[in-house]
This record gives C-alpha cells, sequence and structure tokens, in this order.
C-alpha cells in the first residue's frame, strides 16, 4: 500500500511540472473563454510555446486583482495580458505579445475629446474596470474622483455592465482598450454605437509574466522569446493574429 501511495504521488507531481497554468479575467481577443473556438490569440500563443514541449496549457478565468495575487504566490505559473505596470515583480520574456491602446469611447454624436490632460475629464462620467492599472498620474485622479467622475465596474463582464451603462446614460464615456472594445461591440451588435475620443496613453507592450516564486518561471520566459520569435519569423504568428483580426505589431 505504501508504495502505490508513493507511485501515486510522483505521478502527480508528473502532471503539475508538465502543465502550465495562466488566470486572468476575459478580455478578448487577447484571451476570452477557455473552452471557445477562439480562447484568445495569448492563449493560442501560449498553446504554440508549450505544447510541443509536452507541456499542457490549463487556462481559467478569474479576477484579475485574484489572478495577480494568486500568480505573485506560486499557486498559479502565468497571467496573459500584462502590462509591466500592472506586475513589476513578475518574471517577463524581453518579446511582448503585443500594443494595447487605452482609449476612451463616447457616443457617436458627442463631440468631446481627450487631449491629454486629466482636467478634460472634469466634466464627464467616466466608467473603468475595477483593479485595472493604467497610468499613475490617471489612476490617481480615478481614485481621488471615485463616484464623481469615475465609476468603477466589478463582477463578471465588467466591460459589458459599462457598456450597458452607458447605454443608459449613466455614463457617458468609457475606459478599455481598443482591441477590447471593437471586440466587445461586434459581440454584442453594437458597431458604430461608440467612437473613440482618444487614447489614454501611449500604446504600452503586454505580455505573458510569470510567477516570481517559482524558479520554472525563467525558463518559461526562455521559451516564450524563441517560440515568438521563430513564429514571426515564418508567418505563423501574423496568421495567428488574423485569425482575431489584430495587426502584426512589429
Amino acid at each position: 500500500m505504501r508504495l502505490i501511495t508513493v507511485l501515486l504521488l510522483f505521478a502527480s507531481m508528473a502532471v503539475e511540472a508538465d502543465t502550465l497554468s495562466i488566470r486572468a479575467d476575459p478580455w478578448f481577443p487577447m484571451n476570452g473563454q477557455p473552452a471557445a473556438d477562439k480562447p484568445g490569440y495569448m492563449i493560442e500563443l501560449a498553446k504554440a510555446v508549450f505544447e510541443p514541449k509536452g507541456i499542457k496549457v490549463d487556462y481559467q478565468i478569474m479576477p484579475w486583482s485574484r489572478s495577480i495575487d494568486l500568480v505573485r504566490e506560486g499557486r498559479f505559473d502565468c497571467v496573459v495580458g500584462a502590462y509591466k505596470s500592472d506586475t513589476r515583480d513578475f518574471i517577463f520574456p524581453e518579446q511582448h505579445w503585443g500594443l494595447d491602446r487605452p482609449q476612451f469611447f463616447i457616443a457617436e454624436e458627442d463631440n468631446w475629446r481627450f487631449n491629454g490632460d486629466l482636467s478634460d475629464l472634469a466634466n464627464r462620467k467616466v466608467g473603468i474596470i475595477a483593479d485595472y492599472f493604467y497610468e499613475e498620474a490617471f489612476d490617481a485622479y480615478a481614485q481621488d474622483h471615485k463616484g464623481l467622475n469615475f465609476q468603477f465596474m466589478t463582477g463578471s463582464d465588467p466591460l459589458k455592465k459599462n457598456i450597458e451603462k452607458f447605454l443608459a446614460r449613466r455614463i457617458d464615456t468609457v475606459l478599455e482598450s481598443q482591441l477590447v472594445m471593437k471586440a466587445k461591440l461586434k459581440q454584442m451588435g453594437l458597431v458604430g454605437y461608440l467612437k473613440s475620443a482618444g487614447n489614454l496613453i501611449p500604446p504600452v507592450a503586454m505580455y505573458i509574466a510569470c510567477s516570481p516564486a517559482l524558479e520554472s518561471s525563467k525558463q518559461y520566459v526562455k521559451w516564450v522569446d524563441e517560440t515568438t520569435k521563430a513564429m514571426k519569423q515564418d508567418g505563423r504568428l501574423e496568421r495567428l493574429l488574423d485569425r482575431y483580426g489584430v495587426p502584426p505589431w512589429w
């Protein structure tokens, strides 16, 4: 009985060692529903990196702040769609997996524009997602004006909820990634209802970022760099991005 128990323990350890766990909140087209035909280009890219090495990718949805906390502790391996400002202590590859453009979205008939000065937001009602981090000065400004100019959305599918609040005229501005907003409006059948009113910050790199608590993270990001470079060179990455309507960033 003791021998069987030991063998089962080693078998369990082997399975865990051959699995890379990714946790993140849904942020399509970067990452979406795990069982979908299109789980997100970053999830497919992770599989292209790790599955040829015999490592299964275990991707599950979890709130963003909890994903960061548990990956930081080493309970899971990596997050996807991370800015370096989100997770400064994480282990990053050199190769990023895309450029994000956080933008303000407004009604088609609205003439307001964001010109880079936070005072431009003084008379707006902005819907943003709780626990997302953009830029230090803006994040502080939003917190200082929480409940006045800024409404923080929590729970599942917070962007959908913000769009619904916008349609109900409870807010007049939504802050979101340009890629994510485009995909969500298409999914909701609302293409043409909102337009961009300017970028919050210049384009920012997005990464797969791995746990600072796990020694394996260093090897994982090395493999990410090797495979990402190879997929850029042989055209596989561009073909993958085309499946999601995402333009190449290099």
